[in-house]
């Protein structure tokens, strides 16, 4: 049997259970020895991070050839086009290479939203808006340079789901834990 451990990473914790001075890190959150995080978070995303003790189902979910459904709550500056939209959803040129097609629709800000510390600047003649954007792929800070990609910069990123696993009645900060 293999323990999971769905932890909704607040903005500013970086992804090991090593200190390094500067930023708190899942040590501060998940007092669990054994686990350890399938993929990561930049320190300044926030949403759910799988944990587990499992290697092969950490890497299951880790590997590119698996393509597991990744779903981010992204608030844009802007609103974006349909044209923008149809070229998120067609895959992005990166100086990496194109990505994988995405699913991509605007969204109303969620409902069960926390807020962010410190907060997202706020631009008082731009728009902002909330994007659905699931990828199957993981380039260093895809969503953030897709959207830059279409004139619409990330302002906040948020994973909700990776594969079935979702942030639902996870509150910031805490995490739940699964036996498989």
């Amino acid at each position: 049997m293999s323990r999971v451990l769905l932890f909704n990473k607040p903005f500013g914790v970086i992804c090991q259970f090593s200190r390094d001075g500067l930023h708190p890190t899942l040590a501060d959150y998940i007092p669990v020895e054994e686990v350890y995080p399938a993929g990561r978070l930049d320190t300044d995303s926030e949403g759910l991070l799988v944990l587990t003790d499992d290697g092969k189902l950490q890497h299951r979910i880790t590997d590119p050839q698996h393509k597991l459904p990744k779903t981010y709550w992204v608030q844009v500056e802007g609103v974006p086009d349909e044209t923008a939209l149809a070229n998120l959803c067609q895959g992005v040129l990166l100086k990496d290479g194109l990505t994988l097609p995405a699913a991509v629709h605007l969204m109303a800000e969620p409902l069960e939203l926390w807020p962010r510390n410190p907060p997202i600047r706020s631009r008082q003649n731009v728009p902002t808006s909330w994007l659905a954007l699931t990828i199957r792929e993981g380039k260093n800070r895809q969503v953030r340079r897709m959207t830059a990609a279409v004139s619409h910069p990330t302002l906040r990123l948020i994973r909700y789901s990776i594969g079935d696993w979702t942030l639902q009645n996870l509150k910031v900060g805490t995490w739940a834990s699964q036996i498989l």
